[in-house]
C-alpha cells in the first residue's frame, strides 16, 4: 500500500506545481483569494474536494 501511497503523493504534487509553472499570476491571484475566504467557505471548500476526491475514487477504483 505504501508504494500506491507515495505514487498519488507524487501525482498530487505533479498536478499541484502545474499551475504556478505556467501561470504565475494567476496562481498567486487565486491564492489571495483564498486566504480571504472565511473559515464556514474554506470548511465547505475542504468538504467538496473531499467529497469529490472519495467519488472519482469510487468510480476510477
Amino acid at each position: 500500500m505504501l508504494p500506491a501511497l507515495t505514487l498519488a503523493f507524487a501525482l498530487m504534487l505533479i498536478l499541484e506545481g502545474l499551475l504556478p509553472l505556467f501561470a504565475p499570476r494567476l496562481w498567486r491571484e487565486g491564492f489571495r483569494r483564498v486566504t480571504e475566504l472565511s473559515d464556514g467557505q474554506l470548511r465547505f471548500l475542504g468538504l467538496t474536494s473531499l467529497l469529490v476526491g472519495l467519488l472519482l475514487l469510487v468510480i476510477f477504483a
